[in-house]
């Protein structure tokens, strides 16, 4: 029989003994990616959604319950729906903890006056900025969270991320700014993965069922780090991947493991009014990366993971 095409990740002497006796199969290798993390490491941690500081707080927590490092947060109802002592609030945090803070931009289709965004076939619109008005906004928004120490963006416009890296060309933006490229975003082939990159995405958001073949072709072809949903939630298609952590990071190095969660509560714009749901969304998201990181420990290869406030870290400024 032909071997099975992919990496061995966990591959216990046990495991593979098994298959090889009873179906003649076993594992064989799949491109291994060489491209590292500024730092040489292969991995690191994001949880999503963690919307304001309360949530950034319960995720700190549930981090040092879990024996766990994560090295970035990610937020989706734009730094515009925070004040601006809270943008300083999370700044702090994350400078204390040597934590990434990646704030989506705004405003955006699905919280302005257009319709069709709310249609159907509109729905991929909703990351989009229109004219010139919700653009020059956007902008706002990235200059008022960098004066509030922000250096982590999360970006869903192709437009505003020519603008920012304009600006940066100019000198009128720091250079330390991590630009990630949002789900909404995602390409599905190595091109669209590199015009990605070389529009100014410091990291890409890729599709959450892709496969590790689809991920060799993309990595081969650029070495920007990858952002890949190990878990899902519902509206990008409730993936369950964290038992594969091992392959995926092998493969797609230098990778940021990125936990959603399935069958939870959508919770943007986020608020006081569903921030029970936010801080129980975030506590379970850290649960999940932790289990995920556990399947990690027992993979048949090494994955070296990044400390807090490694290099190529987007850390806030105080």
């Amino acid at each position: 029989m032909t071997p099975v095409n992919q990496v061995q990740g966990v591959a216990t002497p046990l495991a593979n003994a098994a298959l090889d006796a009873t179906v003649g199969m076993h594992a064989t290798a799949l491109a291994r990616s060489d491209a590292r993390f500024p730092d040489g490491a292969q991995m690191r941690v994001e949880i999503p959604s963690v919307e304001n500081p309360t949530a950034m707080a319960a995720v700190i927590a549930a981090a040092d319950a879990h024996a766990i490092t994560v090295h970035r947060v990610s937020q989706g109802s734009g730094a515009m729906l925070l004040s601006e002592s809270e943008l300083r609030e999370m700044s702090t945090m994350g400078a204390d903890r040597g934590i990434e803070v990646s704030l989506f931009i705004g405003p955006r289709e699905e919280f302005g006056v257009g319709g069709s965004v709310r249609s159907l076939e509109g729905r991929a619109l909703s990351g989009h900025l229109r004219g010139l008005h919700q653009l020059r906004y956007a902008l706002e928004d990235v200059l008022r969270a960098l004066e509030c120490g922000i250096r982590g963006f999360l970006i869903a416009d192709p437009g505003l991320m020519e603008v920012l890296a304009a600006m940066i060309g100019r000198g009128e933006l720091p250079g330390d700014i991590v630009f990630k490229s949002s789900a909404v975003l995602a390409p599905s082939n190595p091109v669209s993965f590199r015009q990605l990159a070389q529009l100014g995405m410091t990291t890409i958001n890729i599709p959450s069922d892709v496969t590790l073949e689809e991920i060799a072709e993309m990595r081969a072809l650029d070495a920007t780090p990858i952002d890949l949903y190990m878990e899902a939630p519902d509206s990008l298609g409730g993936m369950v991947r964290g038992h594969e952590l091992s392959e995926i990071a092998l493969v797609a190095a230098p990778l940021y493991a990125k936990y959603g969660l399935r069958n939870a509560r959508a919770v943007y714009p986020a608020g006081h009014q569903v921030m029970a749901d936010v801080v129980e969304n975030v506590r379970e998201k850290v649960r999940r990366a932790a289990i995920s990181l556990e399947w990690l420990a027992r993979g048949s290869e090494e994955v070296t993971i990044s400390e807090a406030g490694a290099k190529g870290i987007g850390v806030p400024v105080r």
